[in-house]
C-alpha cells in the first residue's frame, strides 16, 4: 500500500497542530541533548490601571536563558524600566540554573539597550527587513 502524504496550508493551524510538532520536536531533541528542563518566565510593568505598560518573556532550558520577547511602553522607555525588567529576568534565571543568556532584537529596536548590559553581537543578518539588520546577542550570566 503506497500512501500519498500530501502538504497543506494552514491558515490558523488548531493548538493541536502546534502542540503536535511542538512535542515531537522536543522529544526529538531530548534524545540527543537531554531534558532541557523548561522554566518559562514573565515580568510585567503594569500601570495604576493594571493595564500592561511593558514586560519580558522568556524561558530557561539546559543552561541557558533565552529571552523571546521584551517590549516597555514609548512614554516609559529611558525611565530605567527596561533595566530592572532585564536585571530581574536575568537574575531569576541564574537562581534556575542558567548560565548564559541570548536574544535577537532589531536595529530599530534596542542593540544599544543590550550591549551597555554587557551583551556582544554574534550574528547579523542585514536587510531583515530591507534597511535594516536584525542582530543576534548573548552574554555570560
Amino acid at each position: 500500500m503506497n500512501e500519498e502524504y500530501e502538504i497543506v496550508y494552514e491558515g490558523k493551524p488548531a493548538e493541536s497542530a502546534w502542540g503536535i510538532i511542538g512535542h515531537a520536536i522536543n522529544d526529538h531533541n531530548e534524545q540527543h541533548a537531554g531534558d532541557d528542563k523548561s522554566q518559562r518566565l514573565c515580568f510585567v510593568v503594569r500601570g495604576p490601571d493594571g493595564e500592561i505598560a511593558g514586560g519580558v518573556i522568556a524561558v530557561v532550558y539546559w543552561d541557558w536563558l533565552a529571552i523571546d520577547l521584551m517590549w516597555v511602553k514609548e512614554e516609559l522607555r529611558g525611565r530605567g524600566y527596561g533595566h530592572r525588567l532585564l536585571t530581574m529576568v536575568e537574575d531569576e534565571a541564574r537562581q534556575r540554573g542558567a548560565r548564559h543568556v541570548h536574544l535577537d532584537t532589531f536595529s530599530f529596536q534596542a542593540p544599544e539597550f543590550y550591549e551597555k548590559h554587557g551583551y556582544r553581537v554574534f550574528g547579523e543578518l542585514a536587510e531583515f527587513p530591507a534597511g535594516h539588520q536584525r542582530y543576534y546577542l548573548t552574554k555570560d550570566l
